[in-house]
């Protein structure tokens, strides 16, 4: 009886896990939701992966940070296997994200005004007063 041709060119996860400073756990999830694929199993049950993987893992990482997350991913992702090119769907992600900061660093300048505005009441409140503190009882519920 022969034994059963090994391809040599397949990577188990350890190896895709060392190669691409991923944890195991990380690429079995990646593979659970679709981002990655295993072209086979071993004898034994272990994953195969083929060595393109890694290029697809170093995709990913990069994406993620740019502060893409796994949904976004996998769209472009899935547009690239469609062999569609997914650069305008990226250019459109990236544009959002650029929105999506420019709204949290208004927000954030203003809870920094505001927080600098209660410091410097409060500096010049009495300690003593009733209440727990008066420098943030004077903020109204709603917040800033």
């Amino acid at each position: 009886m022969q034994s059963p041709i090994i391809d040599q060119s397949l990577l188990q996860i350890g190896q895709v896990s060392r190669r691409s400073g991923l944890s195991i756990k990380t690429i079995r999830y990646y593979e659970e939701i679709g981002l990655i694929a295993a072209v086979s199993r071993s004898q034994g049950g272990f994953r195969q992966f083929s060595p393109g993987c890694l290029s697809r893992l170093s995709f990913i990482k990069q994406a993620q940070s740019l502060g893409l997350s796994l949904t976004e991913i996998s769209q472009i992702l899935t547009l690239h296997d469609r062999g569609q090119p997914p650069c305008n769907l990226v250019r459109s992600t990236l544009q959002e994200k650029i929105h999506a900061i420019d709204d949290r660093i208004t927000n954030l300048t203003s809870l920094r005004n505001t927080l600098k505005a209660l410091l410097d009441q409060g500096d010049r409140e009495q300690s003593g007063a009733p209440g727990i503190c008066p420098i943030i009882e004077q903020v109204p519920p709603s917040g800033v």
